[in-house]
């Protein structure tokens, strides 16, 4: 028998009966309520001893609660008094707080230091040179685009990966390709097609492609190259890439249910609303090496030479 067992059966006789006399002696507020709390810690620990079917409630009745309190808060406790600004994963409160202040436009910077260990063994950090280098402009950028490309594109080292709407709200897409305008790279758009939300602000797009072939198939899920060619020549698209298989969702490929679909998912990807949206698991435009390199060829044609990869 646990001490908060034993703890219950002192509280559950010879508690209750002292708190019944008190009670009648007195009859005042601070009785009763000595009264009431006994009865209800007896009525609680019977329940926990003898009808829960958690090990814990039996053991520890009644008390077993304040570590289910506890512990239901314990995200926010470890979060605000115990971990410090620089050890959660995947990303801490400093470089939180960062993205916050940016975000606001307010003043990023940390005065009189940083809290972080700069003599640490294999800390990244950048040191001033005893012969620093020019950098020329057209090393800042790399040129993307063969021979055959009409429309090669320059792009930034650091760009902005492929991300669908539907799994970003709108405001998410809005906001990514906004700051690719600002910092002068790509936003690649997922393979859930070109929203009016990637093409609102003008940065440049990656057009992504998948094994659904959304935003470029007709009714049957077959490529349409009508569709294609429309969006693909619109201005903000700067390159077509072409997603060969579900990486992530190897073997079956990706399903959609039909009660996600909107109405404007279904009208962006071109897709029904009627039944769930599958992914292939490979891209059925690019089933042999020799199908991958003919599909390349009719893209760029369609597209008016610009850049594509996969």
């Amino acid at each position: 028998m646990t001490i908060m067992q034993k703890f219950f059966w002192f509280i559950a006789s010879l508690g209750n009966i002292g708190a019944i006399y008190f009670f009648s002696q007195t009859e005042t507020y601070l009785s009763g309520a000595l009264l009431i709390f006994t009865v209800a810690y007896t009525a609680i620990g019977f329940y926990d001893i003898y009808f829960s079917r958690h090990n814990l409630n039996r053991l520890y009745p009644v008390v077993a609660y304040i570590r289910y309190f506890l512990e239901s808060y314990r995200v926010e406790i470890q979060q605000y008094f115990i971990a410090s600004d620089t050890e959660e994963r995947p990303f801490n409160r400093e470089e939180r707080s960062l993205v916050y202040q940016r975000a606001k436009n307010i003043r990023d910077t940390i005065a009189f230091g940083t809290q972080r260990n700069l003599l640490e063994v294999n800390y990244p950090s950048l040191w001033h040179s005893l012969q620093p280098q020019t950098i020329h402009d057209e090393a800042k950028r790399v040129s993307i685009g063969g021979p055959d490309c009409s429309q090669p594109y320059s792009a930034s080292y650091l760009n902005i990966s492929a991300m669908s709407f539907g799994s970003l709200s709108a405001n998410a897409i809005e906001a990514l390709n906004l700051g690719a305008k600002k910092a002068g790279c790509y936003h690649n758009t997922g393979e859930g097609a070109a929203s009016p939300y990637h093409l609102k602000h003008e940065g440049d797009i990656v057009w992504q492609i998948g094994s659904g072939l959304f935003g470029c198939r007709d009714d049957d899920g077959n490529f349409n190259p009508e569709s294609f060619a429309k969006t693909a020549k619109l201005p903000q698209i700067k390159m077509i890439e072409i997603k060969l298989s579900q990486g992530a969702k190897p073997g079956h490929g990706g399903v959609l249910p039909k009660a996600k679909i909107t109405q404007e998912i279904a009208n962006i990807r071109h897709i029904s609303m009627d039944k769930d949206c599958l992914s292939p698991a490979v891209n059925p435009e690019c089933t042999t090496p020799k199908a991958l390199l003919a599909f390349i060829q009719q893209l760029r044609e369609l597209s008016g030479g610009i850049t594509n990869w996969f």
